[in-house]
């Protein structure tokens, strides 16, 4: 499979989110979207992310952009995680990996020498017709959701 890129259109999805949701990308066509994708939830760098989205998110609602994190773990991680750290971000929870592996940032990853299975924390800016408008791969936090949210208002 190739690497999604700039002009592509972004797979479809309709996954639980947290709280009982439901988040799916055809419901929120017509208004861009921010899709970041993190490795596991309450982890420091995965954190940090959410917890910038999160204090920007009234910045990114007056831009018209809706702000989507998504991870591999359950819905009932995303409700701890959500809840001890105040987050206003929905979170979808793709446990079987398939939208995770449709973005191409399921990955093998190494850590120590030893190979394994993981998320590659990356950005997906989705324009409001669908297509892809930026991607951010192997995302470093600091400064990310500024730099997400700077490239949203000119959508």
């Amino acid at each position: 499979m190739s690497e999604l890129a700039t002009g592509d259109m972004a797979p479809d999805f309709t996954l639980p989110g947290d709280g009982g949701s439901t988040i799916s990308l055809a419901a929120l066509k017509g208004k861009p979207v921010a899709l970041f994708f993190y490795p596991k939830d309450d982890t420091s760098g995965c954190t940090a992310e959410a917890v910038d989205f999160t204090r920007l998110k009234a910045e990114f609602d007056a831009a018209g952009v809706a702000l989507v994190g998504m991870s591999p773990d359950s819905t009932k991680a995303h409700d701890k995680f959500k809840a001890k750290h105040d987050l206003a971000v929905p979170l979808a929870s793709d446990e079987e990996t398939t939208t995770l592996g449709a973005y191409g940032v399921w990955m093998e990853k190494s850590m120590y020498g030893r190979k394994y299975m993981g998320v590659d924390r990356s950005t997906f800016l989705i324009d409001a017709q669908g297509r892809i408008a930026r991607v951010w791969r192997k995302v470093k936090v600091p400064g990310h959701a500024e730099e997400v949210l700077a490239a949203a208002k000119t959508l």
